[in-house]
């Protein structure tokens, strides 16, 4: 198997370039109305319906519709937030709780010494396990699993004090600079760490 096959592998397993797409898109969306309209359910509503007309799209050319389902949820849930409580800066709270979890199950599977990113990983890319009988490989997925772990806790670090001071348009801001390019980066480092790691030979 190519390091490209591997690559594209290790892509997917993060929802690939449409799942990117998929969950991008209607926190933009949500931003740009709200700005202009200055009405919460008017956001609200553009943004599911964003997320639901990207799920159709999905189902009608067939593709996988995993990561758009999952969007679409994740879009109401963020909306029924927000409608609840009529404060605009409530559709970012479930995604703070969410780094929150993430963070945690990272770093206590880290310290457990059962990293996220091998558990994952590993059956994609023919490791199974057998990576916890190799010291450097091991490594390679503890260290990669530690930018998980930096890249969710900063989230938090940066993203809630502006949550509390309901500042909803700087709020939207920085969750967009901290969601992909944060995301894609410490996707790139993982890889660029996995890559460089000794590869565990399956052959017999």
């Amino acid at each position: 198997m190519t390091a490209h096959d591997d690559r594209e592998k290790v892509l997917a397993a993060f929802g690939g370039k449409k799942g990117l797409i998929d969950s991008g898109i209607p926190s933009v969306i949500f931003l740009v109305v709200f700005n202009v309209t200055d009405h919460l359910h008017s956001a609200l509503f553009a943004s599911v319906a964003a997320s639901a007309l990207l799920t159709i799209i999905r189902l009608a050319r067939r593709d996988t519709i995993q990561h758009a389902l999952s969007g679409f949820v994740g879009v109401l849930i963020c909306a029924w937030f927000a409608n609840r409580t009529g404060n605009a800066s409530d559709v970012y709270l479930p995604k703070l709780l969410t780094n929150l979890g993430y963070g945690t199950v990272y770093l206590i599977a880290n310290l457990a010494g059962w990293p996220v990113l091998g558990l994952m990983l590993g059956p994609i890319l023919g490791e199974n396990l057998t990576w916890r009988n190799h010291p450097e490989r091991k490594r390679a997925y503890l260290l990669a699993s530690w930018l998980w772990v930096g890249m969710f806790f900063t989230r938090i670090a940066v993203q809630y004090p502006i949550y509390r001071s309901g500042n909803v348009n700087l709020l939207g801001t920085v969750n967009l600079a901290m969601g992909y390019p944060l995301f894609i980066a410490t996707a790139y480092g993982s890889w660029q760490i996995l890559k460089n790691a000794p590869k565990i030979s399956t052959e017999r």
